[in-house]
């Protein structure tokens, strides 16, 4: 990397970020590989993405962009929007403001700031029929909900949830017991899945409260995934296992979702942290 870059470093449930000021123009001042050097754990960073704060379209206030820790860059990510959130407060200053119309590549996300410091994010409404997901298990016009999936010699029961990313949610009688790293990039690159898809194995503890591992596309094993935690609630509402607030424990902390009866959209709460700033390059 031949220019100096300054960042700033925020975690939301362990699930860690590179946060960029890039207000000057509208592309990344970074390439998908300079992005994956940064996040490597031993010789850059460390990170599992780094975000962009690019410039808004006519009708947000900014754009964000990602790329992941592999260099591939997904539609939205609910952990880093938390982080986006309290990273252009910061860049903001004595601007800062509550909420937030911010431009992903799925679509429109507001952040707010809660009084208790947490984020709640609009992530609007789920997409179920498998051309949106995009998955090849059923035709495009229907859902997938409890559907068979063969991986690594074993048949799962899986629900397909787009929340502006590719999820694959099944239910497990023990989250911890499931062989992440093993399993994880079977589902991930399955032939059904033909964009990849993320992938969480969700116990249910109670109706209003699961537990969730997830792999994720582009990144693997994380601590914790905002979309995923989204669509894993979507899917246990759809499958009668859970209720429509529901709170999911994830190995970085907890998330409260809400699948609103009334307007159909998902709301995301959780807490966003700034870990360090420093200068790269």
């Amino acid at each position: 990397m031949t220019m100096s870059i300054e960042f700033t470093k925020y975690q939301g449930l362990g699930n860690d970020f590179v946060l960029i000021d890039n207000r000057h123009q509208t592309e990344p001042i970074l390439t998908p590989q300079q992005a994956k050097k940064l996040c490597h754990r031993n010789f850059g960073i460390g990170a599992d993405g780094v975000i962009f704060v690019l410039p808004g379209t006519a009708d947000t206030d900014y754009t964000m962009r990602i790329f992941n820790s592999d260099g591939s860059e997904p539609e939205m990510c609910g952990n880093g929007i938390r982080c986006f959130m309290q990273f252009v407060d910061e860049l903001e200053g004595d601007n800062a403001r509550n909420t937030y119309r911010v431009h992903t590549l799925a679509g429109v996300m507001t952040p707010q700031r809660l009084a208790d410091g947490r984020v709640k994010v609009d992530m609007g409404e789920p997409r179920l029929l498998a051309a949106e997901i995009p998955t090849l298990l059923v035709p495009e016009g229907e859902k997938v909900i409890d559907r068979a999936l063969e991986v690594a010699g074993q048949t799962w029961s899986v629900t397909c949830v787009s929340m502006g990313n590719p999820h694959c949610i099944t239910f497990v009688e023990n989250a911890e017991a499931v062989a992440l790293a093993e399993i994880g990039p079977q589902f991930e690159c399955h032939s059904a899945f033909p964009k990849r898809t993320n992938v969480e194995f969700i116990e249910v503890v109670r109706p209003n409260t699961v537990k969730m591992r997830v792999w994720e596309r582009g990144a693997g094993a994380t601590l914790a995934c905002g979309t995923g935690a989204c669509a894993s609630v979507v899917a246990g509402v759809l499958t009668q296992r859970c209720d429509r607030m529901t709170t999911v424990e994830l190995p970085g902390g907890q998330l409260d979702i809400e699948w609103s009866p009334s307007d159909g959209r998902v709301y995301m709460t959780g807490p966003a942290e700034r870990v360090f700033s420093g200068r790269v390059g």
